[in-house]
């Protein structure tokens, strides 16, 4: 069963792996950045109030003991960072109900709550802002009011943590991306593994895990075509003995007297070569083509093809052009047009080439005809070896059944597609897309 598959969710195993790596480091990095935050931020609070105690108690011991007329210009010098001193009543708030307010609460009573009748509140509008209300012992009234400050950070300290952070995904990414090189290493050469048999070897080095696939990858390779060079050799060999008996038969049938039996005998004997040729053929294509691909050019190819369709009298015609070279195997090229011309030519009366570029830059051939078509059940079906279609394409038209497959196999060996679909106002479109044009 199909796992269903989250829309957001990246398709390719790089992008998955380095996102899991991104997304946990920064996550890490966040939390770690936090623990730090609140570490530090607990021991300056700590510290502060520390402080506060030793501070407040000292300062309002000093304050009580100064002659009322000079405590005035005592307090810019009691005052600090977080705390300042009033000699008025203050503001009648709320009791504190923060964790920070109430620890300062307590720390204001801890301090001085043993000598003097002391009120702490909160300060209405003010995140954890407290005053402890008292009076000195001549009745004068005494405000403390305390302001924390927020936690102090350096200018620079985002900026490291930033850098850090983007150094570990840039060694993230290069980490996945060595670890996930031999699997698309892999699933190239998977996908270059066609007909021809010419697929990359893997280097066997890296890890274990990678190494032992990269050798049971060439060897597989190695197996396979071993397996079609044996196949292709019993073929040749079944071709070859049964051209001598062939032979013998056409030389007794030539000696009949009968001329219509000896005219069906020579068709049989004709069609019976006719099979054992294509089979070959079909054999060889399957093993591989032995042509190597060059730079050519396909304009000129496509009319020289066309040329030699009308001299011979079909009617054969051409619209469109390429208009850059391409690197293929020019003499499979032929083999794959001449298949699929002759097919139209066979069930219908004309056959149009059609030759354009895609948006990617690819080579597409159209060969168009009108004849009756193919079913949309067989479109693929017929590209089977031996497959015939007895109803719209019947056997006494002649044929093998290994024209497309053998344009199918070559269309493989030169990394091209090709497929079929009925036209709508008729007839069969074989569309034949080439890439790697240069």
């Amino acid at each position: 069963m199909r796992t269903p598959q989250l829309k957001w969710w990246p398709r390719t195993l790089f992008t998955r792996v380095t996102l899991i790596f991104f997304v946990g480091l920064a996550l890490a990095q966040g939390l770690t950045y936090w623990l730090i935050m609140h570490e530090r931020t607990e021991a300056t609070t700590k510290l502060m109030l520390g402080y506060l105690e030793q501070d407040v108690a000292s300062s309002v011991a000093l304050l009580d003991r100064l002659p009322a007329n000079e405590r005035a210009a005592w307090l810019p010098r009691l005052e600090r960072r977080t705390y300042s001193f009033m000699l008025e009543p203050g503001l009648q708030g709320r009791k504190p109900d923060t964790k920070l307010s109430r620890r300062i609460a307590d720390s204001f009573l801890e301090a001085i709550g043993s000598h003097y009748e002391v009120q702490a509140y909160a300060v209405p509008g003010a995140r954890e802002r407290v005053q402890a209300q008292l009076k000195l012992s001549d009745g004068t009234p005494l405000t403390i009011d305390m302001r924390p400050a927020g936690l102090p950070i350096s200018n620079w300290l985002p900026v490291v943590l930033l850098v850090q952070l983007l150094l570990l995904g840039v060694f993230a990414w290069i980490g996945v991306r060595l670890a996930t090189r031999p699997l698309a290493q892999l699933a190239h050469a998977a996908d270059t593994l066609g007909p021809d048999l010419r697929a990359m070897q893997l280097p066997e080095d890296g890890p274990q895990e990678v190494a032992r696939a990269a050798r049971a990858f060439n060897a597989m390779q190695q197996r396979i075509a071993g397996y079609m060079t044996e196949r292709m050799q019993i073929l040749a060999a079944i071709s070859h003995d049964l051209q001598t008996p062939i032979t013998r038969m056409r030389m007794r049938a030539d000696m009949m007297d009968d001329s219509e039996q000896q005219r069906k005998l020579n068709q049989d004997l004709k069609e019976m070569e006719s099979l054992v040729r294509e089979g070959v053929t079909y054999a060889r294509t399957l093993h591989g083509a032995s042509e190597d691909p060059c730079r050519i050019d396909l304009d000129a190819l496509l009319d020289s093809l066309v040329g030699d369709y009308l001299d011979a009298g079909d009617r054969l015609y051409l619209n469109g052009r390429i208009g850059r070279p391409l690197v293929t195997r020019p003499n499979a090229l032929r083999r794959v047009l001449v298949n699929l011309i002759d097919n139209g030519f066979k069930y219908g009366g004309s056959v149009e080439l059609t030759a354009s570029t895609d948006a990617q830059g690819r080579a597409v051939i159209r060969i168009l005809d009108n004849g009756p078509g193919i079913p949309e059940s067989e479109l693929e079906a017929v590209f089977q070896p031996f497959y015939r279609l007895e109803s719209s394409r019947n056997r006494s038209t002649g044929g093998t059944g290994l024209g497309l497959a053998i344009a199918r196999q070559l269309t493989q060996a030169m990394n091209g597609t090709l497929s079929l679909r009925n036209r709508p106002e008729g007839g069969l479109e074989a569309q034949l897309v080439l890439e790697n044009v240069a």
